[in-house]
Protein backbone atom coordinates (compact mmCIF):
# COMPACT_ATOMS: atom_id res chain seq x y z
CA UNK A 1 0.00 0.00 0.00
CA UNK A 2 2.52 2.28 1.27
CA UNK A 3 4.75 1.83 -2.23
CA UNK A 4 1.26 2.40 -4.13
CA UNK A 5 0.64 5.44 -2.42
CA UNK A 6 3.75 6.77 -3.37
CA UNK A 7 3.33 6.23 -7.22
CA UNK A 8 0.06 8.13 -6.81
CA UNK A 9 1.61 10.85 -5.25
CA UNK A 10 4.35 10.78 -7.99
CA UNK A 11 2.10 11.20 -10.97
CA UNK A 12 -0.38 13.93 -9.30
CA UNK A 13 3.02 15.80 -8.45
CA UNK A 14 3.85 15.64 -12.31
CA UNK A 15 0.19 16.44 -13.95
CA UNK A 16 0.02 19.54 -11.15
CA UNK A 17 3.08 20.93 -12.60
CA UNK A 18 1.96 20.82 -16.29
CA UNK A 19 -0.87 22.66 -15.36
CA UNK A 20 0.92 25.21 -13.29
CA UNK A 21 3.39 25.91 -16.41
CA UNK A 22 0.50 25.81 -18.66
CA UNK A 23 -1.22 28.72 -16.48
CA UNK A 24 2.06 30.30 -16.45
CA UNK A 25 2.10 30.72 -20.42
CA UNK A 26 -1.50 31.22 -20.54
CA UNK A 27 -1.65 34.22 -18.48
CA UNK A 28 1.60 35.97 -19.50
CA UNK A 29 1.28 35.50 -23.30
CA UNK A 30 -1.11 36.04 -26.29
CA UNK A 31 -1.85 34.16 -29.07
CA UNK A 32 1.04 35.51 -30.99
CA UNK A 33 3.48 36.52 -28.69
CA UNK A 34 5.26 34.81 -25.20
CA UNK A 35 6.42 37.49 -22.88
CA UNK A 36 10.59 36.76 -22.64
CA UNK A 37 10.74 38.04 -19.29
CA UNK A 38 8.90 34.59 -18.27
CA UNK A 39 11.14 32.12 -19.58
CA UNK A 40 14.09 32.18 -16.49
CA UNK A 41 10.75 31.53 -14.69
CA UNK A 42 9.43 28.55 -16.19
CA UNK A 43 12.84 27.16 -16.46
CA UNK A 44 13.48 27.32 -12.73
CA UNK A 45 10.04 26.09 -12.25
CA UNK A 46 10.95 22.79 -14.53
CA UNK A 47 14.15 22.39 -12.99
CA UNK A 48 12.82 22.67 -9.43
CA UNK A 49 9.81 20.10 -11.04
CA UNK A 50 12.72 17.72 -11.97
CA UNK A 51 14.42 17.78 -9.14
CA UNK A 52 11.25 17.39 -6.91
CA UNK A 53 10.47 14.41 -8.91
CA UNK A 54 14.06 13.27 -8.50
CA UNK A 55 13.06 12.89 -4.64
CA UNK A 56 9.93 11.48 -4.80
CA UNK A 57 11.73 8.27 -7.02
CA UNK A 58 14.36 7.68 -4.49
CA UNK A 59 11.80 7.25 -1.99
CA UNK A 60 9.98 5.03 -3.71
CA UNK A 61 13.12 3.13 -5.03
CA UNK A 62 14.32 3.11 -1.07
CA UNK A 63 10.81 2.03 0.23
CA UNK A 64 10.50 -0.44 -2.02
CA UNK A 65 14.51 -1.77 -1.07
CA UNK A 66 13.07 -1.79 2.39
CA UNK A 67 10.29 -3.50 2.28
CA UNK A 68 11.95 -6.75 0.69
CA UNK A 69 14.50 -6.46 2.70
CA UNK A 70 11.69 -6.65 5.65
CA UNK A 71 10.49 -9.62 3.77
CA UNK A 72 14.13 -11.11 3.66
CA UNK A 73 14.55 -10.34 6.96
CA UNK A 74 11.52 -12.06 8.28
CA UNK A 75 11.84 -15.37 6.42
CA UNK A 76 15.27 -15.33 8.26
CA UNK A 77 13.83 -14.97 11.44
CA UNK A 78 11.30 -17.85 11.00
CA UNK A 79 11.01 -20.66 13.03
CA UNK A 80 12.48 -23.53 11.35
CA UNK A 81 10.42 -26.51 12.21
CA UNK A 82 11.41 -30.72 11.46
CA UNK A 83 8.51 -33.01 10.32
CA UNK A 84 8.76 -36.64 10.90
CA UNK A 85 9.46 -38.65 6.96
CA UNK A 86 6.87 -41.55 6.24
CA UNK A 87 9.64 -42.66 3.77
CA UNK A 88 11.24 -46.02 4.06
CA UNK A 89 14.18 -47.99 2.43
CA UNK A 90 11.04 -49.84 0.63
CA UNK A 91 9.96 -46.97 -0.74
CA UNK A 92 13.49 -46.81 -2.91
CA UNK A 93 13.87 -48.58 -5.73
CA UNK A 94 17.29 -50.93 -6.23
CA UNK A 95 20.63 -49.35 -5.49
CA UNK A 96 21.02 -52.40 -3.26
CA UNK A 97 24.63 -51.40 -2.49
CA UNK A 98 23.59 -48.22 -1.36
CA UNK A 99 20.70 -49.45 1.01
CA UNK A 100 23.50 -51.51 2.72
CA UNK A 101 26.04 -48.20 3.86
CA UNK A 102 21.90 -46.72 4.83
CA UNK A 103 21.22 -49.83 7.24
CA UNK A 104 24.69 -49.31 8.65
CA UNK A 105 23.56 -45.55 9.06
CA UNK A 106 20.11 -46.22 10.21
CA UNK A 107 21.57 -48.26 12.56
CA UNK A 108 24.33 -45.78 13.80
CA UNK A 109 21.18 -43.43 14.55
CA UNK A 110 18.68 -45.76 16.19
CA UNK A 111 21.10 -47.25 18.66
CA UNK A 112 23.97 -45.07 19.14
CA UNK A 113 25.04 -46.16 22.42
CA UNK A 114 25.44 -49.38 21.30
CA UNK A 115 28.54 -48.16 19.36
CA UNK A 116 29.93 -45.68 22.06
CA UNK A 117 30.38 -47.99 24.54
CA UNK A 118 32.24 -50.03 21.82
CA UNK A 119 34.52 -46.77 21.38
CA UNK A 120 32.98 -46.26 18.22
CA UNK A 121 32.36 -42.27 17.05
CA UNK A 122 29.28 -41.69 15.21
CA UNK A 123 29.83 -40.05 11.69
CA UNK A 124 28.81 -36.12 11.79
CA UNK A 125 27.83 -36.13 8.45
CA UNK A 126 26.78 -38.30 5.65
CA UNK A 127 27.23 -36.67 2.06
CA UNK A 128 25.05 -38.29 -0.88
CA UNK A 129 27.15 -37.70 -4.15
CA UNK A 130 25.48 -38.29 -7.64
CA UNK A 131 23.81 -37.18 -10.89
CA UNK A 132 20.62 -35.00 -10.84
CA UNK A 133 17.67 -36.94 -10.04
CA UNK A 134 19.13 -40.19 -8.99
CA UNK A 135 17.09 -40.03 -6.00
CA UNK A 136 19.73 -38.10 -3.25
CA UNK A 137 16.80 -36.78 -1.69
CA UNK A 138 14.18 -39.81 -1.47
CA UNK A 139 17.46 -41.92 0.09
CA UNK A 140 17.95 -39.08 2.81
CA UNK A 141 14.22 -39.32 3.51
CA UNK A 142 14.37 -42.39 3.83
CA UNK A 143 17.20 -42.54 6.38
CA UNK A 144 14.94 -40.32 8.08
CA UNK A 145 12.07 -42.58 7.92
CA UNK A 146 13.80 -45.55 8.89
CA UNK A 147 15.27 -43.80 12.12
CA UNK A 148 12.43 -42.18 13.04
CA UNK A 149 13.83 -39.17 14.27
CA UNK A 150 13.00 -35.24 13.16
CA UNK A 151 13.81 -34.43 9.60
CA UNK A 152 15.21 -30.31 8.99
CA UNK A 153 15.40 -29.71 5.19
CA UNK A 154 17.21 -27.55 4.11
CA UNK A 155 18.01 -26.12 0.06
CA UNK A 156 21.48 -24.84 -0.14
CA UNK A 157 20.37 -21.87 -2.27
CA UNK A 158 18.39 -20.39 1.25
CA UNK A 159 21.33 -19.92 2.84
CA UNK A 160 22.49 -17.58 -0.27
CA UNK A 161 21.18 -13.86 0.41
CA UNK A 162 22.41 -10.44 -0.56
CA UNK A 163 22.78 -8.98 2.52
CA UNK A 164 26.32 -10.33 4.63
CA UNK A 165 25.32 -12.40 7.74
CA UNK A 166 21.77 -13.39 6.80
CA UNK A 167 23.06 -16.66 5.48
CA UNK A 168 25.12 -17.62 8.91
CA UNK A 169 22.67 -16.65 10.76
CA UNK A 170 20.09 -19.06 8.94
CA UNK A 171 22.66 -21.94 9.17
CA UNK A 172 23.14 -21.37 13.33
CA UNK A 173 18.97 -21.03 13.44
CA UNK A 174 19.10 -23.74 11.92
CA UNK A 175 21.29 -26.17 13.70
CA UNK A 176 20.00 -24.38 17.04
CA UNK A 177 16.44 -25.82 16.42
CA UNK A 178 17.86 -29.82 15.49
CA UNK A 179 20.03 -29.31 18.95
CA UNK A 180 16.92 -28.68 20.80
CA UNK A 181 15.54 -32.22 19.36
CA UNK A 182 18.65 -34.08 20.92
CA UNK A 183 18.56 -36.26 17.96
CA UNK A 184 17.61 -35.19 14.61
CA UNK A 185 18.77 -35.17 11.12
CA UNK A 186 19.68 -32.12 9.16
CA UNK A 187 19.53 -32.54 5.44
CA UNK A 188 21.14 -30.27 3.13
CA UNK A 189 20.39 -30.52 -0.70
CA UNK A 190 22.42 -29.22 -3.24
CA UNK A 191 25.00 -28.32 -0.91
CA UNK A 192 27.11 -26.62 -3.48
CA UNK A 193 25.64 -23.71 -3.54
CA UNK A 194 26.49 -22.61 -0.37
CA UNK A 195 29.50 -25.06 0.60
CA UNK A 196 31.47 -23.80 -2.74
CA UNK A 197 35.35 -23.61 -2.63
CA UNK A 198 36.60 -20.49 -0.82
CA UNK A 199 39.33 -19.79 -3.38
CA UNK A 200 36.78 -19.87 -6.16
CA UNK A 201 34.53 -17.19 -4.94
CA UNK A 202 34.76 -13.37 -3.65
CA UNK A 203 31.51 -13.30 -1.66
CA UNK A 204 31.45 -12.39 1.74
CA UNK A 205 28.15 -13.62 2.39
CA UNK A 206 29.10 -17.06 0.79
CA UNK A 207 32.06 -17.07 2.71
CA UNK A 208 30.70 -16.41 6.08
CA UNK A 209 27.62 -18.77 5.78
CA UNK A 210 30.30 -21.84 4.91
CA UNK A 211 32.26 -20.51 7.75
CA UNK A 212 29.35 -20.58 9.73
CA UNK A 213 28.44 -24.30 8.52
CA UNK A 214 31.65 -25.47 9.60
CA UNK A 215 31.46 -24.56 13.10
CA UNK A 216 28.36 -25.94 13.47
CA UNK A 217 29.72 -29.04 12.16
CA UNK A 218 32.70 -29.02 14.74
CA UNK A 219 30.33 -27.71 18.00
CA UNK A 220 28.27 -30.99 18.15
CA UNK A 221 28.07 -32.26 21.68
CA UNK A 222 29.84 -35.57 21.94
CA UNK A 223 26.65 -37.47 23.48
CA UNK A 224 24.53 -34.95 20.88
CA UNK A 225 22.80 -37.94 17.97
CA UNK A 226 22.75 -35.53 15.20
CA UNK A 227 23.52 -35.70 11.58
CA UNK A 228 23.97 -33.91 8.85
CA UNK A 229 23.66 -34.97 5.19
CA UNK A 230 24.18 -32.92 2.12
CA UNK A 231 23.44 -33.75 -1.34
CA UNK A 232 25.10 -32.77 -4.42
CA UNK A 233 26.44 -33.86 -8.16
CA UNK A 234 29.35 -31.51 -7.76
CA UNK A 235 31.69 -32.87 -5.48
CA UNK A 236 34.81 -31.43 -6.92
CA UNK A 237 33.70 -27.60 -6.41
CA UNK A 238 32.93 -28.00 -2.85
CA UNK A 239 35.74 -26.61 -0.16
CA UNK A 240 38.08 -28.61 1.36
CA UNK A 241 37.39 -27.93 4.47
CA UNK A 242 34.06 -29.27 4.42
CA UNK A 243 35.44 -32.40 2.95
CA UNK A 244 37.56 -33.30 5.67
CA UNK A 245 37.45 -36.29 8.18
CA UNK A 246 34.81 -34.87 10.80
CA UNK A 247 32.72 -33.21 9.31
CA UNK A 248 31.51 -35.64 6.45
CA UNK A 249 33.02 -38.67 7.48
CA UNK A 250 30.58 -40.87 5.05
CA UNK A 251 30.33 -40.19 0.87
CA UNK A 252 28.25 -42.52 -1.05
CA UNK A 253 27.74 -42.43 -4.42
CA UNK A 254 24.70 -42.77 -6.09
CA UNK A 255 24.94 -43.84 -9.87
CA UNK A 256 22.21 -43.78 -12.60
CA UNK A 257 20.39 -47.09 -12.38
CA UNK A 258 21.93 -50.12 -13.92
CA UNK A 259 19.07 -52.38 -16.01
CA UNK A 260 18.25 -54.81 -13.30
CA UNK A 261 17.34 -51.11 -11.21
CA UNK A 262 15.68 -49.33 -13.99
CA UNK A 263 13.00 -52.23 -14.01
CA UNK A 264 12.79 -52.32 -10.59
CA UNK A 265 11.89 -48.40 -10.35
CA UNK A 266 9.46 -49.36 -13.65
CA UNK A 267 7.89 -51.67 -11.26
CA UNK A 268 7.59 -49.59 -8.21
CA UNK A 269 6.41 -46.42 -10.48
CA UNK A 270 3.44 -49.11 -12.56
CA UNK A 271 2.08 -50.67 -9.67
CA UNK A 272 -0.84 -49.27 -8.89
CA UNK A 273 -1.69 -48.19 -12.96
CA UNK A 274 -2.84 -51.03 -15.74
CA UNK A 275 -0.28 -51.87 -18.40
CA UNK A 276 0.15 -54.56 -20.70
CA UNK A 277 3.89 -54.55 -21.65
CA UNK A 278 7.11 -55.70 -20.88
CA UNK A 279 8.78 -54.02 -18.21
CA UNK A 280 12.27 -55.60 -19.51
CA UNK A 281 12.21 -54.29 -22.93
CA UNK A 282 11.50 -50.76 -21.47
CA UNK A 283 14.39 -51.28 -19.28
CA UNK A 284 16.16 -51.93 -21.94
CA UNK A 285 15.78 -48.85 -23.90
CA UNK A 286 16.35 -46.52 -20.65
CA UNK A 287 19.78 -46.88 -20.60
CA UNK A 288 21.02 -43.37 -18.74
CA UNK A 289 17.63 -42.72 -17.35
CA UNK A 290 17.63 -41.50 -13.90
CA UNK A 291 15.12 -42.57 -11.60
CA UNK A 292 13.26 -39.07 -11.51
CA UNK A 293 13.47 -39.61 -15.63
CA UNK A 294 11.76 -42.93 -15.12
CA UNK A 295 8.93 -41.43 -13.07
CA UNK A 296 8.12 -39.12 -15.58
CA UNK A 297 8.16 -41.52 -18.27
CA UNK A 298 5.42 -43.76 -16.41
CA UNK A 299 3.66 -40.87 -15.94
CA UNK A 300 3.57 -39.28 -19.51
CA UNK A 301 2.76 -42.37 -20.37
CA UNK A 302 -0.24 -42.78 -18.28
CA UNK A 303 -1.63 -39.70 -19.79
CA UNK A 304 -0.92 -40.75 -23.41
CA UNK A 305 -3.01 -44.04 -23.03
CA UNK A 306 -5.57 -41.88 -21.02
CA UNK A 307 -5.91 -39.68 -23.80
CA UNK A 308 -6.38 -42.13 -26.95
CA UNK A 309 -8.98 -43.79 -24.37
CA UNK A 310 -6.96 -47.03 -23.84
CA UNK A 311 -7.40 -49.17 -20.39
CA UNK A 312 -4.43 -50.04 -20.06
CA UNK A 313 -0.92 -48.17 -20.65
CA UNK A 314 0.90 -50.32 -23.61
CA UNK A 315 4.34 -50.16 -25.19
CA UNK A 316 3.53 -47.83 -27.70
CA UNK A 317 2.40 -45.04 -25.24
CA UNK A 318 6.64 -45.16 -23.91
CA UNK A 319 7.39 -45.24 -26.79
CA UNK A 320 5.81 -41.87 -28.50
CA UNK A 321 6.52 -39.95 -25.09
CA UNK A 322 10.25 -41.19 -25.09
CA UNK A 323 11.58 -37.64 -26.99
CA UNK A 324 9.54 -35.34 -24.89
CA UNK A 325 10.72 -36.68 -21.72
CA UNK A 326 13.99 -36.34 -22.61
CA UNK A 327 14.05 -32.85 -24.05
CA UNK A 328 17.07 -31.38 -22.30
CA UNK A 329 18.94 -34.56 -21.22
CA UNK A 330 22.57 -35.03 -22.20
CA UNK A 331 22.13 -36.77 -25.68
CA UNK A 332 25.41 -38.82 -25.16
CA UNK A 333 23.85 -40.54 -21.64
CA UNK A 334 20.35 -42.12 -24.20
CA UNK A 335 22.33 -44.89 -26.04
CA UNK A 336 20.73 -46.79 -28.00
CA UNK A 337 21.20 -50.75 -29.28
CA UNK A 338 24.10 -49.57 -31.14
CA UNK A 339 25.43 -47.24 -29.10
CA UNK A 340 25.49 -49.35 -26.63
CA UNK A 341 27.75 -52.22 -28.09
CA UNK A 342 29.99 -49.16 -28.89
CA UNK A 343 30.13 -48.03 -25.14
CA UNK A 344 30.37 -51.15 -23.65
CA UNK A 345 33.69 -51.96 -25.49
CA UNK A 346 35.00 -49.24 -25.20
CA UNK A 347 34.80 -49.31 -21.35
CA UNK A 348 35.89 -52.88 -21.39
CA UNK A 349 38.96 -51.73 -22.89
CA UNK A 350 39.34 -49.47 -19.76
CA UNK A 351 38.58 -52.14 -17.48
CA UNK A 352 40.97 -54.49 -18.77
CA UNK A 353 43.64 -51.85 -18.61
CA UNK A 354 42.75 -51.11 -14.99
CA UNK A 355 42.66 -54.77 -13.73
CA UNK A 356 46.37 -54.78 -15.73
CA UNK A 357 47.98 -52.33 -14.24
CA UNK A 358 46.75 -52.87 -10.33
CA UNK A 359 44.59 -49.85 -10.08
CA UNK A 360 41.76 -50.69 -7.19
CA UNK A 361 38.46 -50.31 -8.21
CA UNK A 362 35.74 -52.43 -6.93
CA UNK A 363 32.38 -52.05 -9.56
CA UNK A 364 31.92 -49.94 -12.68
CA UNK A 365 28.98 -49.29 -14.69
CA UNK A 366 28.67 -49.27 -18.32
CA UNK A 367 27.95 -45.13 -18.28
CA UNK A 368 30.60 -44.10 -15.64
CA UNK A 369 33.31 -41.85 -16.40
CA UNK A 370 36.46 -42.40 -13.96
CA UNK A 371 37.02 -45.87 -13.10
CA UNK A 372 39.84 -45.50 -10.93
CA UNK A 373 40.65 -43.09 -8.31
CA UNK A 374 43.90 -41.36 -9.28
CA UNK A 375 44.64 -39.50 -5.97
CA UNK A 376 47.76 -39.97 -4.56
CA UNK A 377 50.45 -37.83 -3.14
CA UNK A 378 53.48 -39.74 -4.36
CA UNK A 379 52.77 -41.09 -8.14
CA UNK A 380 56.09 -42.95 -9.81
CA UNK A 381 56.57 -42.11 -14.04
CA UNK A 382 55.44 -45.40 -14.41
CA UNK A 383 52.18 -44.99 -12.66
CA UNK A 384 51.51 -41.89 -14.92
CA UNK A 385 52.07 -43.91 -17.86
CA UNK A 386 50.16 -46.27 -17.84
CA UNK A 387 47.33 -44.16 -16.49
CA UNK A 388 47.58 -42.14 -19.83
CA UNK A 389 47.36 -45.44 -21.54
CA UNK A 390 44.28 -46.35 -20.00
CA UNK A 391 42.78 -43.01 -21.14
CA UNK A 392 43.78 -43.72 -24.54
CA UNK A 393 42.33 -47.57 -24.72
CA UNK A 394 38.84 -47.16 -25.07
CA UNK A 395 39.82 -45.36 -28.65
CA UNK A 396 42.06 -47.95 -29.25
CA UNK A 397 39.55 -50.59 -28.55
CA UNK A 398 36.79 -48.59 -30.85
CA UNK A 399 39.54 -48.83 -33.87
CA UNK A 400 40.14 -52.99 -33.33
CA UNK A 401 36.77 -53.82 -32.65
CA UNK A 402 34.88 -51.58 -34.95
CA UNK A 403 37.73 -49.89 -37.05
CA UNK A 404 36.43 -46.52 -36.34
CA UNK A 405 36.68 -43.42 -33.62
CA UNK A 406 33.69 -42.12 -32.18
CA UNK A 407 32.93 -39.01 -30.21
CA UNK A 408 32.76 -41.08 -26.31
CA UNK A 409 35.99 -41.01 -26.48
CA UNK A 410 36.24 -37.25 -26.31
CA UNK A 411 36.90 -36.66 -22.36
CA UNK A 412 39.89 -39.46 -21.86
CA UNK A 413 41.97 -38.22 -24.64
CA UNK A 414 41.53 -34.78 -23.27
CA UNK A 415 42.88 -36.38 -20.08
CA UNK A 416 45.52 -38.03 -22.02
CA UNK A 417 46.56 -35.31 -23.65
CA UNK A 418 46.16 -33.37 -19.88
CA UNK A 419 48.36 -35.69 -18.36
CA UNK A 420 51.09 -36.16 -20.87
CA UNK A 421 51.50 -32.67 -20.82
CA UNK A 422 52.06 -32.64 -17.12
CA UNK A 423 54.28 -35.64 -16.83
CA UNK A 424 56.85 -33.52 -19.57
CA UNK A 425 56.07 -29.93 -18.18
CA UNK A 426 55.48 -30.19 -14.17
CA UNK A 427 56.80 -33.27 -13.43
CA UNK A 428 60.35 -32.80 -15.63
CA UNK A 429 59.77 -36.88 -16.71
CA UNK A 430 60.30 -36.47 -20.25
CA UNK A 431 63.67 -37.31 -22.34
CA UNK A 432 65.09 -34.20 -20.96
CA UNK A 433 64.50 -32.23 -18.17
CA UNK A 434 63.45 -28.99 -20.63
CA UNK A 435 60.37 -29.22 -21.47
CA UNK A 436 59.56 -29.77 -24.83
CA UNK A 437 56.36 -30.17 -27.08
CA UNK A 438 58.54 -33.35 -28.90
CA UNK A 439 58.59 -35.02 -25.74
CA UNK A 440 55.06 -35.01 -25.10
CA UNK A 441 53.66 -36.37 -28.81
CA UNK A 442 56.41 -38.91 -28.21
CA UNK A 443 55.14 -40.20 -25.05
CA UNK A 444 51.70 -40.59 -26.37
CA UNK A 445 52.11 -41.85 -29.52
CA UNK A 446 54.07 -44.54 -26.93
CA UNK A 447 51.92 -45.17 -24.86
CA UNK A 448 48.93 -45.56 -27.97
CA UNK A 449 50.99 -48.25 -29.45
CA UNK A 450 51.71 -50.00 -26.01
CA UNK A 451 47.83 -50.52 -25.20
CA UNK A 452 47.07 -51.14 -28.66
CA UNK A 453 49.06 -54.23 -28.84
CA UNK A 454 47.94 -54.85 -25.83
CA UNK A 455 44.60 -54.80 -26.03
CA UNK A 456 44.97 -57.28 -29.55
CA UNK A 457 46.77 -59.61 -27.70
CA UNK A 458 43.57 -60.53 -25.34
CA UNK A 459 41.23 -59.15 -28.07
CA UNK A 460 38.62 -62.48 -27.03
CA UNK A 461 39.27 -61.45 -23.39
CA UNK A 462 37.60 -58.02 -23.52
CA UNK A 463 35.44 -59.09 -25.49
CA UNK A 464 33.56 -61.58 -22.94
CA UNK A 465 33.85 -58.34 -20.75
CA UNK A 466 31.57 -56.32 -22.91
CA UNK A 467 29.50 -59.30 -23.69
CA UNK A 468 29.22 -59.51 -19.70
CA UNK A 469 29.27 -55.57 -19.31
CA UNK A 470 26.46 -55.17 -22.13
CA UNK A 471 24.25 -57.72 -20.27
CA UNK A 472 24.10 -56.15 -17.07
CA UNK A 473 25.58 -52.82 -17.38
CA UNK A 474 28.08 -52.83 -14.33
CA UNK A 475 30.59 -55.58 -13.87
CA UNK A 476 32.33 -56.11 -10.71
CA UNK A 477 36.31 -56.89 -10.14
CA UNK A 478 35.27 -60.56 -9.41
CA UNK A 479 33.67 -60.84 -12.30
CA UNK A 480 36.85 -59.47 -14.29
CA UNK A 481 38.76 -62.26 -12.45
CA UNK A 482 36.87 -65.04 -13.41
CA UNK A 483 36.59 -64.19 -16.85
CA UNK A 484 40.33 -63.56 -17.46
CA UNK A 485 41.59 -67.03 -15.48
Amino acid sequence: MQDYNLKRVFYIFAVLMLLVISYIFYTQSDLNRVDTNMVPIVIMILISAFVVLLFFDYLFKSSNFTSKKAVEIANINSIITPYKSDITLSDVAGLEDVKEDIKEIVDFLKEPGKYRDFGIKLPKGLLLVGPPGVGKTMIAKAIAGESGLPFFYQSGASFVHVYVGMGAKRVKELFDSAKKQKSAIIFIDEIDAVGKSRGDTNSDERDATLNQLLVEMDGFDKESNIMVIGATNQIEVLDEALLRAGRFDRRIYIPLPNIKEREEILKLHLKKKNYHLDINRLALISTGYSSATLATWVNEAAIKALKRGAKSIEFEDFDSVKESVMVGKKREMILDDGEKKIQSSYQSAKIFCAYRFGYDFDKVTLLQKDIVDTKSNFQSKQYLFNLIKLYLSGDEANKIFFDESYTNAKDDIKKARELAKNVVDEYGMGESIIPSGTDIAQLLHTAQAEVNLMLKKDKQKIRKISEKLLEKEFITKEDIKEILN
